[in-house]
């Protein structure tokens, strides 16, 4: 897909790193901006298929810009979200995918150095879909094993919980795990029966089950 993007950086040398390397992927940046007033008019102005936002923007560095991919998401929800963030911050990563996980991602700035994997991520936030860093996946599985059932998951199951919420389908957990299809898809069904997560949640399950706790 050919996406229209706005970025959200405040570092100049690095926003126009991101700009670049979109563009090189036959994307459009709409507008990169520095701040987050600034990404809000600038989304509202280029209604953009996806924003790519730092979380720490001016004046403060804490929050700015996860506050304004919020009000983004509340105002434009058919506008993906792309953080980035130099640290892992599982309560911010909460706060985004609450209620609606779609069109949501969640990137160490460090991942940014795989091309490939970013703009693969870019491209899935921009269609609807979910990325999040493997890193801070694994932490939140961490956190999550003390909520009923998740402790009852073997490591494969564990492993293939990591990659769903990576956004890979079940072919491409198979293709990551050397396994075949069916197999994927007998730990998928595992995970979700020990999760308690019933088919008439939708596709949904997916996330639901790596965020599981972010319920309580």
């Amino acid at each position: 897909m050919n996406a229209r993007v706005v970025i959200a950086e405040d570092a100049a040398l690095f926003r126009a790193g991101l700009a670049r390397l979109i563009e090189d992927h036959g994307h459009r940046v709409c507008a990169a901006v520095g701040d987050g007033d600034a990404l809000l008019a600038a989304v509202a102005e280029h209604r953009p298929d996806v924003v790519v936002a730092d979380i720490r923007m001016p004046p403060t560095h804490t929050d700015e810009g996860l506050r304004a991919a919020l009000e983004i998401r509340r105002q434009h929800p058919r506008t993906g979200v792309l953080v980035l963030s130099q640290y892992i911050e599982t309560r911010y990563t909460a706060r985004l995918l609450e209620g609606n996980a779609a069109g949501v991602g969640y990137l160490l700035k460090e991942r940014v150095a795989d091309v490939t994997e970013f703009a693969d991520a870019l491209e899935r936030v921009a269609a609807g879909g979910t990325a999040l860093d493997p890193e801070v996946v694994g932490q939140l599985l961490r956190a999550s094993r003390r909520a009923d059932g998740l402790a009852s998951l073997t490591a494969r199951e564990r492993h293939v919980l990591a990659l769903m919420a990576e956004g890979r389908s079940n072919a491409g957990i198979a293709d990551a795990l050397v396994v075949t299809g069916g197999t994927v898809e007998k730990h998928v069904a595992s995970i979700f029966d020990k999760l308690g997560l019933p088919p008439d949640e939708g596709d949904n399950r997916r996330v639901l089950a790596v965020l599981r706790y972010l319920g309580s």
